[in-house]
């Protein structure tokens, strides 16, 4: 039997001081970080980007088969994301956490661990957060911090006509993720004695359960000075972001089903679980990766990087958002993405 420490031995405060006390500030732009009444933060002249993400367990996560650490990670994750989505550098988060008493003080050390190794990755401060006893369930709620240039944060609504559309990575492996793992507790729930089984499924798993935010994208811009005209990250499915896209901006679209960008992994996984993957990639979500359009004469620019991919382009209002498949039939985008109010 492993150590159970309940919360209710350490109280509050000292919980706080015992799940943050492995962070150490990475960043000047924090004055003040956890441990005051609030965080100082001072960006020296750059703008600074805000950003809130709720997660709520059973709308947004199972813990039946997502590991404390790796939901710990992924909370950090998906807020990251939507920084670099404005093109910005993420520099501080808060994180708030209500749990029931089925938790332990081990099993918030886990789920912080994930925290820490985000942070550390991208170079983050943890600066402040609360925890709070909670009825039912796990709930999550994240808030990040950036910075940016005054002149050099992207919207969603500043898209031109004749814009090229490109995505960055892959699509549709986190839903084939989910696909698995909600088919094998369905499995398991029904005769807990079977073993679950994986397959050897272990790209799709790992899109589903630690996303990764595109920072890699953000630097390869500053570097070779690309400003896209527009961009957000995909966490509802390419079909339903290009459609955020094209209603901010006032324009049509037009996506090539043989341009959209499916790990062959991926598509292996669809064609075993008789799913297609251009729809898993067009109504599928949590890839995180990015959505963003370009100038065409920019184009040279990114032909060297083989992370992102051309999939389409910006068109008229009037001509509306239309897939060309591989069939040479063109059909209507619509957003049947991820919809948490639909669970």
């Amino acid at each position: 039997m492993e150590n159970r420490t309940e919360i209710s031995i350490l109280g509050e405060f000292g919980l706080i001081d015992h799940l943050t006390k492995n962070f150490e500030i990475q960043n000047v732009s924090t004055v003040v970080g956890v441990g005051d009444d609030a965080a100082v933060i001072d960006h020296f002249g750059k703008q600074t980007i805000v950003t809130t993400d709720l997660l709520l367990e059973g709308i947004h996560f199972d813990l039946m088969y997502t590991p404390l650490k790796h939901l710990g990670y992924k909370a950090v994750i998906v807020n990251l994301s939507d920084v670099y989505a404005m093109n910005a550098t993420p520099t501080q988060i808060t994180i708030s956490i209500g749990f029931s008493n089925r938790f332990s003080v081990e099993a918030l050390d886990e789920f912080y661990e994930g925290v820490y190794i985000a942070c550390e990755k991208h170079g983050v401060d943890l600066v402040g957060g609360d925890t709070s006893s909670s009825d039912k369930g796990f709930i999550i709620s994240v808030a990040a911090i950036g910075e940016v240039s005054p002149d050099k944060f992207v919207k969603r609504s500043t898209a031109q006509k004749g814009d090229l559309i490109c995505v960055s990575g892959d699509l549709g492996g986190a839903f084939l993720g989910l696909t698995l793992m909600e088919r094998e507790k369905k499995i398991f729930l029904e005769n807990p004695k079977v073993q679950p089984d994986l397959e050897n499924e272990d790209y799709i798993v790992g899109r589903l359960l630690k996303p990764e935010a595109r920072k890699d994208i953000i630097e390869f811009f500053a570097k070779n000075d690309i400003m896209p005209t527009s961009m957000m990250d995909i966490s509802d499915g390419l079909s339903s972001e290009v459609l955020h896209l094209c209603k901010q901006s006032n324009l049509g679209c037009r996506i090539y089903e043989e341009k959209i960008p499916i790990h062959d992994l991926a598509r292996k996984a669809a064609f075993k679980f008789g799913l297609d993957p251009t729809v898993c990639a067009l109504n599928g979500g949590e890839d995180y990766e990015l959505i963003f359009t370009l100038k065409q004469e920019d184009y040279d620019k990114i032909t060297l990087n083989e992370e992102i991919a051309v999939v389409g382009y910006m068109a008229e209002l009037e001509e509306g958002t239309k897939l060309l498949t591989k069939g040479g039939n063109t059909f209507d985008i619509t957003a049947q993405g991820w919809n948490a109010f639909n669970k």
